[in-house]
Protein backbone atom coordinates (compact mmCIF):
# COMPACT_ATOMS: atom_id res chain seq x y z
CA UNK A 1 0.00 0.00 0.00
CA UNK A 2 1.27 3.46 -0.93
CA UNK A 3 0.48 6.72 0.86
CA UNK A 4 1.16 10.21 -0.51
CA UNK A 5 1.56 12.88 2.16
CA UNK A 6 1.68 16.58 1.23
CA UNK A 7 0.50 18.94 3.95
CA UNK A 8 0.68 22.64 4.67
CA UNK A 9 -0.42 22.23 8.31
CA UNK A 10 1.99 19.65 9.68
CA UNK A 11 0.21 19.11 12.98
CA UNK A 12 0.50 15.41 13.85
CA UNK A 13 1.89 14.41 10.47
CA UNK A 14 5.14 12.89 11.80
CA UNK A 15 3.29 10.67 14.27
CA UNK A 16 0.77 9.66 11.61
CA UNK A 17 3.48 8.86 9.07
CA UNK A 18 5.38 6.84 11.66
CA UNK A 19 2.25 4.80 12.35
CA UNK A 20 1.72 4.21 8.61
CA UNK A 21 5.32 3.08 8.23
CA UNK A 22 4.90 0.67 11.14
CA UNK A 23 1.97 -0.86 9.24
CA UNK A 24 4.20 -1.47 6.22
CA UNK A 25 2.80 1.37 4.12
CA UNK A 26 5.24 3.03 1.71
CA UNK A 27 5.53 6.79 2.15
CA UNK A 28 5.62 9.28 -0.75
CA UNK A 29 5.84 12.99 -0.14
CA UNK A 30 6.63 16.44 -1.52
CA UNK A 31 8.77 19.43 -0.58
CA UNK A 32 8.72 20.50 3.03
CA UNK A 33 6.70 17.49 4.16
CA UNK A 34 9.27 15.09 2.68
CA UNK A 35 12.11 16.99 4.32
CA UNK A 36 10.38 16.87 7.70
CA UNK A 37 9.70 13.13 7.50
CA UNK A 38 13.26 12.40 6.38
CA UNK A 39 14.62 14.52 9.21
CA UNK A 40 12.58 12.39 11.62
CA UNK A 41 14.26 9.27 10.24
CA UNK A 42 11.32 7.97 8.24
CA UNK A 43 11.96 6.32 4.86
CA UNK A 44 10.22 8.57 2.37
CA UNK A 45 10.31 8.79 -1.43
CA UNK A 46 9.98 12.22 -2.96
CA UNK A 47 7.30 12.56 -5.62
CA UNK A 48 9.92 14.02 -7.96
CA UNK A 49 11.66 10.63 -7.92
CA UNK A 50 8.42 8.95 -8.96
CA UNK A 51 7.51 11.41 -11.71
CA UNK A 52 11.12 11.87 -12.85
CA UNK A 53 10.24 15.53 -13.08
CA UNK A 54 11.50 18.15 -10.61
CA UNK A 55 9.36 20.53 -8.63
CA UNK A 56 9.37 23.80 -10.52
CA UNK A 57 8.05 27.36 -10.63
CA UNK A 58 8.67 27.88 -6.90
CA UNK A 59 6.66 24.77 -6.06
CA UNK A 60 3.66 25.74 -8.18
CA UNK A 61 4.13 22.52 -10.19
CA UNK A 62 5.04 19.32 -8.38
CA UNK A 63 2.13 16.86 -8.28
CA UNK A 64 0.36 17.78 -11.54
CA UNK A 65 1.57 14.66 -13.28
CA UNK A 66 0.02 11.43 -14.70
CA UNK A 67 2.12 9.29 -12.36
CA UNK A 68 0.36 10.98 -9.45
CA UNK A 69 -3.16 11.34 -10.81
CA UNK A 70 -3.05 8.01 -12.61
CA UNK A 71 -2.19 6.33 -9.31
CA UNK A 72 -5.10 8.10 -7.62
CA UNK A 73 -7.76 7.74 -10.32
CA UNK A 74 -7.24 4.19 -11.58
CA UNK A 75 -10.16 1.90 -10.79
CA UNK A 76 -8.66 -1.27 -9.38
CA UNK A 77 -11.53 -3.50 -10.55
CA UNK A 78 -11.09 -2.53 -14.22
CA UNK A 79 -8.43 -4.61 -16.02
CA UNK A 80 -7.96 -1.88 -18.65
CA UNK A 81 -7.11 0.68 -15.97
CA UNK A 82 -4.64 -1.61 -14.26
CA UNK A 83 -3.06 -2.56 -17.59
CA UNK A 84 -2.58 1.15 -18.40
CA UNK A 85 -0.82 1.67 -15.10
CA UNK A 86 1.48 -1.29 -15.75
CA UNK A 87 2.25 -0.10 -19.28
CA UNK A 88 3.32 3.32 -18.07
CA UNK A 89 5.01 2.23 -14.87
CA UNK A 90 2.52 3.93 -12.56
CA UNK A 91 2.00 2.64 -9.02
CA UNK A 92 -1.32 2.96 -7.28
CA UNK A 93 -1.70 5.49 -4.49
CA UNK A 94 -4.03 4.07 -1.86
CA UNK A 95 -3.98 6.82 0.75
CA UNK A 96 -3.73 10.56 0.15
CA UNK A 97 -3.01 12.97 3.00
CA UNK A 98 -3.37 16.59 1.94
CA UNK A 99 -4.33 19.83 3.61
CA UNK A 100 -4.31 23.00 1.60
CA UNK A 101 -2.35 26.23 1.57
CA UNK A 102 -3.76 28.51 4.31
CA UNK A 103 -5.68 30.83 2.01
CA UNK A 104 -8.43 31.70 4.52
CA UNK A 105 -5.93 32.51 7.28
CA UNK A 106 -3.81 34.57 4.89
CA UNK A 107 -6.60 36.86 3.66
CA UNK A 108 -7.91 37.26 7.21
CA UNK A 109 -4.69 39.03 8.21
CA UNK A 110 -4.67 42.81 8.31
CA UNK A 111 -2.66 44.22 5.44
CA UNK A 112 -2.80 41.07 3.31
CA UNK A 113 -1.44 41.90 -0.14
CA UNK A 114 -3.05 40.66 -3.33
CA UNK A 115 0.22 38.89 -4.14
CA UNK A 116 0.15 36.98 -0.84
CA UNK A 117 -3.46 35.99 -1.40
CA UNK A 118 -2.77 34.72 -4.90
CA UNK A 119 0.29 32.72 -3.84
CA UNK A 120 -1.79 31.00 -1.17
CA UNK A 121 -4.26 29.64 -3.72
CA UNK A 122 -3.44 25.92 -3.79
CA UNK A 123 -3.59 24.20 -7.18
CA UNK A 124 -1.98 20.79 -6.89
CA UNK A 125 -3.52 20.01 -3.52
CA UNK A 126 -7.18 20.45 -4.56
CA UNK A 127 -6.49 18.60 -7.81
CA UNK A 128 -5.16 15.58 -5.92
CA UNK A 129 -7.95 15.74 -3.37
CA UNK A 130 -10.58 15.75 -6.10
CA UNK A 131 -8.94 12.80 -7.84
CA UNK A 132 -8.74 10.74 -4.67
CA UNK A 133 -12.23 11.69 -3.52
CA UNK A 134 -13.72 10.77 -6.90
CA UNK A 135 -12.07 7.36 -6.67
CA UNK A 136 -13.20 6.80 -3.06
CA UNK A 137 -13.84 3.10 -3.57
CA UNK A 138 -10.08 2.55 -3.91
CA UNK A 139 -8.46 5.55 -2.23
CA UNK A 140 -8.76 7.02 1.24
CA UNK A 141 -8.36 10.80 1.23
CA UNK A 142 -7.48 12.65 4.44
CA UNK A 143 -7.87 16.42 4.50
CA UNK A 144 -7.67 17.16 8.24
CA UNK A 145 -5.49 16.03 11.12
CA UNK A 146 -8.58 15.16 13.16
CA UNK A 147 -9.20 12.26 10.75
CA UNK A 148 -5.88 10.53 11.50
CA UNK A 149 -7.14 8.61 14.52
CA UNK A 150 -10.12 7.00 12.77
CA UNK A 151 -8.01 6.02 9.76
CA UNK A 152 -5.30 4.42 11.88
CA UNK A 153 -7.87 2.55 13.95
CA UNK A 154 -9.27 0.82 10.86
CA UNK A 155 -5.88 0.16 9.30
CA UNK A 156 -4.62 -1.44 12.50
CA UNK A 157 -7.80 -3.47 12.92
CA UNK A 158 -8.16 -4.86 9.41
CA UNK A 159 -5.32 -3.65 7.24
CA UNK A 160 -7.58 -1.53 5.05
CA UNK A 161 -10.27 1.14 5.22
CA UNK A 162 -13.95 0.27 5.13
CA UNK A 163 -16.18 1.50 2.32
CA UNK A 164 -18.10 3.52 4.90
CA UNK A 165 -15.03 5.41 6.11
CA UNK A 166 -13.63 5.96 2.62
CA UNK A 167 -16.95 7.41 1.47
CA UNK A 168 -17.16 9.65 4.55
CA UNK A 169 -13.62 10.88 3.89
CA UNK A 170 -14.56 11.57 0.27
CA UNK A 171 -17.57 13.65 1.29
CA UNK A 172 -15.43 15.57 3.78
CA UNK A 173 -12.84 16.16 1.06
CA UNK A 174 -15.35 17.58 -1.42
CA UNK A 175 -16.81 19.73 1.35
CA UNK A 176 -13.34 21.08 2.11
CA UNK A 177 -12.75 21.90 -1.56
CA UNK A 178 -16.10 23.71 -1.70
CA UNK A 179 -15.18 25.73 1.39
CA UNK A 180 -11.77 26.55 -0.05
CA UNK A 181 -13.04 27.61 -3.45
CA UNK A 182 -15.85 29.58 -1.82
CA UNK A 183 -13.33 31.51 0.26
CA UNK A 184 -11.27 32.29 -2.83
CA UNK A 185 -14.36 33.45 -4.73
CA UNK A 186 -15.53 35.59 -1.81
CA UNK A 187 -12.13 37.25 -1.57
CA UNK A 188 -11.46 37.84 -5.24
CA UNK A 189 -14.97 39.10 -5.99
CA UNK A 190 -14.69 41.59 -3.12
CA UNK A 191 -11.36 43.20 -4.00
CA UNK A 192 -11.09 46.39 -5.99
CA UNK A 193 -8.77 45.93 -8.94
CA UNK A 194 -6.68 49.02 -9.60
CA UNK A 195 -4.15 48.16 -12.31
CA UNK A 196 -2.11 51.30 -11.73
CA UNK A 197 -1.45 50.23 -8.13
CA UNK A 198 -0.44 46.64 -8.81
CA UNK A 199 2.76 45.69 -7.03
CA UNK A 200 3.95 43.01 -4.63
CA UNK A 201 2.95 45.33 -1.75
CA UNK A 202 -0.51 46.22 -3.10
CA UNK A 203 -3.20 45.77 -0.43
CA UNK A 204 -6.55 46.02 -2.23
CA UNK A 205 -9.66 47.57 -0.79
CA UNK A 206 -12.36 44.99 -0.14
CA UNK A 207 -16.08 45.52 -0.64
CA UNK A 208 -18.34 44.62 2.27
CA UNK A 209 -20.56 42.62 -0.08
CA UNK A 210 -18.65 40.48 -2.62
CA UNK A 211 -19.79 40.04 -6.21
CA UNK A 212 -20.71 36.45 -5.32
CA UNK A 213 -21.69 35.24 -1.86
CA UNK A 214 -20.58 31.70 -1.00
CA UNK A 215 -21.79 31.20 2.55
CA UNK A 216 -20.78 27.80 3.92
CA UNK A 217 -22.75 26.16 6.72
CA UNK A 218 -22.43 22.69 8.20
CA UNK A 219 -25.39 20.69 9.40
CA UNK A 220 -25.75 20.26 13.14
CA UNK A 221 -28.87 18.13 13.08
CA UNK A 222 -32.13 17.34 11.35
CA UNK A 223 -35.15 18.69 13.23
CA UNK A 224 -38.45 16.94 13.79
CA UNK A 225 -40.19 19.53 11.61
CA UNK A 226 -40.12 23.23 10.81
CA UNK A 227 -42.34 26.07 12.01
CA UNK A 228 -45.30 23.76 11.32
CA UNK A 229 -45.53 19.98 11.33
CA UNK A 230 -45.92 19.76 7.54
CA UNK A 231 -42.55 21.50 7.01
CA UNK A 232 -39.16 19.79 7.11
CA UNK A 233 -36.18 21.50 8.74
CA UNK A 234 -32.57 21.21 9.83
CA UNK A 235 -30.15 23.31 11.89
CA UNK A 236 -26.89 24.47 10.33
CA UNK A 237 -24.05 26.47 11.83
CA UNK A 238 -21.30 28.68 10.49
CA UNK A 239 -18.19 26.80 9.47
CA UNK A 240 -16.36 28.57 12.31
CA UNK A 241 -19.03 29.59 14.86
CA UNK A 242 -18.25 32.51 17.12
CA UNK A 243 -17.65 31.68 20.80
CA UNK A 244 -20.66 32.38 22.95
CA UNK A 245 -23.14 31.95 20.10
CA UNK A 246 -26.21 29.74 20.41
CA UNK A 247 -24.93 26.95 18.16
CA UNK A 248 -21.93 26.44 20.45
CA UNK A 249 -24.23 25.50 23.32
CA UNK A 250 -24.50 22.08 24.92
CA UNK A 251 -27.90 20.67 25.79
CA UNK A 252 -27.73 19.23 29.30
CA UNK A 253 -31.19 17.69 29.47
CA UNK A 254 -34.64 17.69 27.91
CA UNK A 255 -36.29 16.88 24.62
CA UNK A 256 -34.73 17.68 21.27
CA UNK A 257 -34.98 21.36 20.39
CA UNK A 258 -37.55 22.21 17.74
CA UNK A 259 -37.24 24.74 14.90
CA UNK A 260 -39.30 27.28 16.84
CA UNK A 261 -37.40 26.56 20.06
CA UNK A 262 -34.11 27.38 18.32
CA UNK A 263 -35.42 30.56 16.70
CA UNK A 264 -36.85 31.84 19.98
CA UNK A 265 -33.80 30.72 21.95
CA UNK A 266 -31.55 32.73 19.65
CA UNK A 267 -33.72 35.83 20.12
CA UNK A 268 -33.53 35.45 23.90
CA UNK A 269 -29.81 34.71 23.93
CA UNK A 270 -28.88 37.64 21.71
CA UNK A 271 -30.92 39.98 23.87
CA UNK A 272 -29.56 38.81 27.23
CA UNK A 273 -25.99 39.06 25.94
CA UNK A 274 -26.41 42.79 25.45
CA UNK A 275 -26.57 43.47 29.20
CA UNK A 276 -23.55 43.81 31.48
CA UNK A 277 -25.51 43.51 34.74
CA UNK A 278 -27.12 40.18 35.73
CA UNK A 279 -30.10 39.90 33.36
CA UNK A 280 -32.95 37.61 32.41
CA UNK A 281 -34.90 37.60 29.15
CA UNK A 282 -38.13 35.70 28.55
CA UNK A 283 -39.14 35.27 24.90
CA UNK A 284 -42.40 34.06 23.39
CA UNK A 285 -42.91 33.81 19.64
CA UNK A 286 -39.68 35.67 18.86
CA UNK A 287 -40.50 38.68 21.07
CA UNK A 288 -39.22 39.49 24.56
CA UNK A 289 -42.24 39.43 26.87
CA UNK A 290 -40.17 40.14 29.97
CA UNK A 291 -36.68 41.56 30.47
CA UNK A 292 -35.00 42.72 33.64
CA UNK A 293 -31.68 43.28 35.37
CA UNK A 294 -31.11 42.62 39.04
CA UNK A 295 -28.49 41.89 41.65
CA UNK A 296 -28.47 38.21 40.68
CA UNK A 297 -30.21 35.60 38.52
CA UNK A 298 -33.15 35.20 40.90
CA UNK A 299 -33.98 38.89 41.11
CA UNK A 300 -33.62 39.44 37.38
CA UNK A 301 -35.93 36.49 36.68
CA UNK A 302 -38.53 37.55 39.24
CA UNK A 303 -38.72 41.02 37.73
CA UNK A 304 -38.79 39.76 34.14
CA UNK A 305 -41.59 37.31 34.90
CA UNK A 306 -43.77 40.06 36.41
CA UNK A 307 -43.97 41.89 33.08
CA UNK A 308 -46.24 39.35 31.42
CA UNK A 309 -46.84 36.11 33.36
CA UNK A 310 -49.43 34.98 30.82
CA UNK A 311 -47.09 35.16 27.84
CA UNK A 312 -44.21 33.73 29.86
CA UNK A 313 -46.11 30.43 30.06
CA UNK A 314 -44.23 28.00 27.80
CA UNK A 315 -41.59 30.62 27.04
CA UNK A 316 -37.86 30.58 26.41
CA UNK A 317 -35.70 31.94 29.23
CA UNK A 318 -32.11 33.17 29.00
CA UNK A 319 -29.74 34.30 31.75
CA UNK A 320 -26.34 35.94 31.35
CA UNK A 321 -25.19 34.60 34.71
CA UNK A 322 -24.89 31.14 36.25
CA UNK A 323 -28.25 29.76 37.35
CA UNK A 324 -28.07 28.80 41.02
CA UNK A 325 -30.48 26.81 43.18
CA UNK A 326 -32.56 29.85 44.18
CA UNK A 327 -33.14 30.91 40.58
CA UNK A 328 -33.82 27.32 39.50
CA UNK A 329 -36.46 26.89 42.23
CA UNK A 330 -38.25 30.02 41.01
CA UNK A 331 -38.14 29.05 37.32
CA UNK A 332 -39.17 25.42 37.84
CA UNK A 333 -42.56 26.54 39.20
CA UNK A 334 -43.47 27.74 35.71
CA UNK A 335 -43.88 25.92 32.41
CA UNK A 336 -40.69 26.66 30.48
CA UNK A 337 -39.63 25.20 27.12
CA UNK A 338 -35.94 26.12 27.09
CA UNK A 339 -33.63 27.57 29.74
CA UNK A 340 -30.22 28.94 28.74
CA UNK A 341 -27.33 30.18 30.82
CA UNK A 342 -23.53 30.30 30.78
CA UNK A 343 -23.63 27.61 33.48
CA UNK A 344 -25.75 25.87 36.12
CA UNK A 345 -24.70 24.97 39.62
CA UNK A 346 -24.96 21.25 40.54
CA UNK A 347 -27.80 22.16 42.92
CA UNK A 348 -29.70 23.91 40.11
CA UNK A 349 -29.35 20.85 37.87
CA UNK A 350 -30.81 18.71 40.65
CA UNK A 351 -33.84 21.01 40.83
CA UNK A 352 -34.56 20.45 37.13
CA UNK A 353 -33.87 16.70 37.07
CA UNK A 354 -37.52 15.70 37.65
CA UNK A 355 -38.60 18.04 34.82
CA UNK A 356 -37.25 15.76 32.10
CA UNK A 357 -38.85 17.72 29.26
CA UNK A 358 -37.28 21.05 30.21
CA UNK A 359 -34.44 21.72 27.82
CA UNK A 360 -31.38 23.09 29.60
CA UNK A 361 -28.72 24.72 27.43
CA UNK A 362 -25.27 25.67 28.66
CA UNK A 363 -23.59 28.23 26.42
CA UNK A 364 -20.06 28.92 27.58
CA UNK A 365 -18.80 32.46 27.88
CA UNK A 366 -16.08 33.36 25.39
CA UNK A 367 -12.64 33.92 26.82
CA UNK A 368 -12.70 37.27 28.57
CA UNK A 369 -16.09 36.81 30.22
CA UNK A 370 -19.30 38.72 29.63
CA UNK A 371 -17.46 41.72 28.17
CA UNK A 372 -16.28 39.48 25.34
CA UNK A 373 -19.78 38.44 24.26
CA UNK A 374 -19.61 40.83 21.33
CA UNK A 375 -17.43 38.15 19.70
CA UNK A 376 -20.52 35.98 19.44
CA UNK A 377 -22.53 38.44 17.38
CA UNK A 378 -23.27 37.85 13.75
CA UNK A 379 -21.50 40.26 11.43
CA UNK A 380 -24.16 39.77 8.77
CA UNK A 381 -27.88 39.03 8.69
CA UNK A 382 -29.51 37.15 5.84
CA UNK A 383 -33.11 36.77 4.76
CA UNK A 384 -34.44 34.73 1.86
CA UNK A 385 -36.74 36.33 -0.69
CA UNK A 386 -38.14 34.72 -3.83
CA UNK A 387 -35.10 33.29 -5.68
CA UNK A 388 -32.88 35.73 -3.84
CA UNK A 389 -31.13 36.69 -0.64
CA UNK A 390 -31.07 39.93 1.31
CA UNK A 391 -27.78 40.52 3.11
CA UNK A 392 -27.11 43.31 5.55
CA UNK A 393 -24.71 44.11 8.33
CA UNK A 394 -26.19 43.00 11.64
CA UNK A 395 -27.84 45.57 13.90
CA UNK A 396 -25.08 45.64 16.49
CA UNK A 397 -25.35 49.36 17.25
CA UNK A 398 -24.97 50.18 20.94
CA UNK A 399 -26.38 53.42 22.31
CA UNK A 400 -24.40 55.46 24.85
CA UNK A 401 -25.58 58.29 27.07
CA UNK A 402 -23.58 60.71 24.97
CA UNK A 403 -25.62 59.72 21.91
CA UNK A 404 -28.90 60.92 23.43
CA UNK A 405 -30.12 64.32 22.32
CA UNK A 406 -32.64 65.94 24.67
CA UNK A 407 -35.19 67.82 22.52
CA UNK A 408 -37.69 68.95 25.18
CA UNK A 409 -37.77 71.60 27.85
CA UNK A 410 -37.93 68.98 30.56
CA UNK A 411 -34.65 67.15 31.12
CA UNK A 412 -34.56 63.42 31.95
CA UNK A 413 -33.39 62.50 35.44
CA UNK A 414 -30.30 60.27 35.82
CA UNK A 415 -32.61 57.39 36.75
CA UNK A 416 -34.72 57.97 33.65
CA UNK A 417 -31.62 58.05 31.45
CA UNK A 418 -30.49 54.69 32.78
CA UNK A 419 -33.92 53.23 32.18
CA UNK A 420 -33.99 54.71 28.68
CA UNK A 421 -30.78 52.90 27.79
CA UNK A 422 -32.26 49.71 29.20
CA UNK A 423 -35.52 50.16 27.28
CA UNK A 424 -33.63 50.92 24.09
CA UNK A 425 -31.66 47.66 24.37
CA UNK A 426 -34.91 45.74 24.73
CA UNK A 427 -36.66 47.55 21.87
CA UNK A 428 -33.91 46.43 19.49
CA UNK A 429 -35.05 42.82 19.97
CA UNK A 430 -38.79 43.45 19.73
CA UNK A 431 -40.51 43.03 16.36
CA UNK A 432 -41.54 46.31 14.75
CA UNK A 433 -43.49 48.31 15.46
CA UNK A 434 -42.08 48.20 18.99
CA UNK A 435 -43.08 50.14 22.10
CA UNK A 436 -41.40 49.23 25.39
CA UNK A 437 -42.27 50.66 28.83
CA UNK A 438 -39.57 50.24 31.50
CA UNK A 439 -38.82 51.29 35.05
CA UNK A 440 -36.03 50.39 37.47
CA UNK A 441 -34.33 48.02 35.07
CA UNK A 442 -37.49 46.07 34.25
CA UNK A 443 -39.90 45.93 31.34
CA UNK A 444 -43.38 47.07 32.42
CA UNK A 445 -45.21 46.62 29.12
CA UNK A 446 -44.17 45.47 25.65
CA UNK A 447 -46.09 46.15 22.45
CA UNK A 448 -44.74 44.24 19.45
CA UNK A 449 -45.29 43.47 15.80
CA UNK A 450 -48.20 45.74 14.99
CA UNK A 451 -48.83 47.45 11.69
CA UNK A 452 -49.51 50.68 13.59
CA UNK A 453 -47.18 52.15 16.21
CA UNK A 454 -50.29 53.50 17.89
CA UNK A 455 -51.62 49.94 18.32
CA UNK A 456 -48.27 48.78 19.74
CA UNK A 457 -48.46 51.55 22.33
CA UNK A 458 -52.00 50.54 23.27
CA UNK A 459 -51.08 46.85 23.51
CA UNK A 460 -48.11 47.63 25.77
CA UNK A 461 -50.48 49.49 28.09
CA UNK A 462 -52.99 46.64 28.02
CA UNK A 463 -50.24 44.13 28.86
CA UNK A 464 -49.16 46.20 31.86
CA UNK A 465 -52.73 46.48 33.11
CA UNK A 466 -53.22 42.71 32.76
CA UNK A 467 -50.04 42.14 34.80
CA UNK A 468 -51.27 44.66 37.40
CA UNK A 469 -48.25 46.88 36.83
CA UNK A 470 -48.50 50.64 37.13
CA UNK A 471 -46.96 52.59 34.27
CA UNK A 472 -46.77 55.78 36.31
CA UNK A 473 -43.24 57.20 36.09
CA UNK A 474 -42.09 54.79 33.40
CA UNK A 475 -39.89 55.53 30.41
CA UNK A 476 -40.73 54.42 26.88
CA UNK A 477 -38.56 53.37 23.95
CA UNK A 478 -39.98 53.42 20.43
CA UNK A 479 -37.92 51.57 17.81
CA UNK A 480 -38.78 54.17 15.15
CA UNK A 481 -40.03 57.75 15.15
CA UNK A 482 -43.55 58.81 16.07
CA UNK A 483 -45.11 59.93 12.77
CA UNK A 484 -47.84 61.77 14.66
CA UNK A 485 -48.35 62.94 18.24
CA UNK A 486 -51.11 60.37 18.91
CA UNK A 487 -48.63 57.60 19.81
CA UNK A 488 -46.90 59.91 22.26
CA UNK A 489 -50.23 60.86 23.83
CA UNK A 490 -51.09 57.19 24.39
CA UNK A 491 -47.86 56.43 26.28
CA UNK A 492 -48.08 59.65 28.31
CA UNK A 493 -51.73 58.93 29.16
CA UNK A 494 -50.57 55.54 30.41
CA UNK A 495 -48.09 57.19 32.78
CA UNK A 496 -44.79 57.59 30.91
CA UNK A 497 -42.69 60.60 31.90
CA UNK A 498 -39.80 60.18 29.47
CA UNK A 499 -39.58 58.89 25.90
CA UNK A 500 -36.75 57.79 23.62
CA UNK A 501 -37.27 57.70 19.87
CA UNK A 502 -34.99 58.02 16.83
CA UNK A 503 -36.42 61.25 15.47
CA UNK A 504 -36.34 61.99 11.78
CA UNK A 505 -40.04 62.44 11.05
CA UNK A 506 -41.40 65.33 9.01
CA UNK A 507 -43.56 66.03 12.07
CA UNK A 508 -40.77 65.87 14.67
CA UNK A 509 -41.52 69.39 15.84
CA UNK A 510 -45.20 68.56 16.26
CA UNK A 511 -44.26 65.61 18.49
CA UNK A 512 -41.70 67.69 20.43
CA UNK A 513 -44.33 70.37 21.00
CA UNK A 514 -46.73 67.69 22.23
CA UNK A 515 -44.11 66.40 24.69
CA UNK A 516 -43.54 69.93 26.00
CA UNK A 517 -47.30 70.43 26.26
CA UNK A 518 -47.63 67.20 28.26
CA UNK A 519 -44.65 68.07 30.47
CA UNK A 520 -42.58 64.98 29.63
CA UNK A 521 -38.95 64.61 28.62
CA UNK A 522 -38.03 63.26 25.21
CA UNK A 523 -34.69 62.30 23.69
CA UNK A 524 -33.71 61.47 20.13
CA UNK A 525 -31.36 58.56 19.58
CA UNK A 526 -30.61 59.28 15.92
CA UNK A 527 -30.83 55.55 15.20
CA UNK A 528 -33.81 53.30 14.63
CA UNK A 529 -34.13 49.56 15.30
CA UNK A 530 -36.59 48.10 12.81
CA UNK A 531 -36.80 44.32 13.27
CA UNK A 532 -38.87 42.52 10.63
Amino acid sequence: MNALLSVSDKTGIVEFARALHALGIKLLSTGGTAQLLAKEGLPVTEVAEVTQFPEMLDGRVKTLHPKVHGGLLARRELPAHMAALKEHGIATIDLLVVNLYPFEATVAKAGCTLADAIENIDIGGPAMVRSAAKNWKDVGVITSADQYEAVLAELKAGGKLSDKLRFALSVAAFNRIAQYDGAISDYLSSVSFEAEKLSESYVPQRALFPGQSNGIFTKVQDLRYGENSHQQAALYRDLHPAPGSLVTGVQLQGKELSYNNIADADAAWECVKSFDAPACVIVKHANPCGVAVGKDALESYSKAFQTDPTSAFGGIIAFNRTVDKAAAEAVVKQFVEVLMAPDFTPEALEVFKPKVNVRLMKIALPQGGASAWDQGRNAMDAKRVGSGLLLQTADNHELALADLKVVTIKQPTPEELNDLLFAWKVAKYVKSNAIVFCKNGMTMGVGAGQMSRLDSARIASIKAEAAQLSLQGTVVASDAFFPFRDGLDVVVDAGATCVAQPGGSMRDQEVIDAANERGVAMVFTGVRHFRH
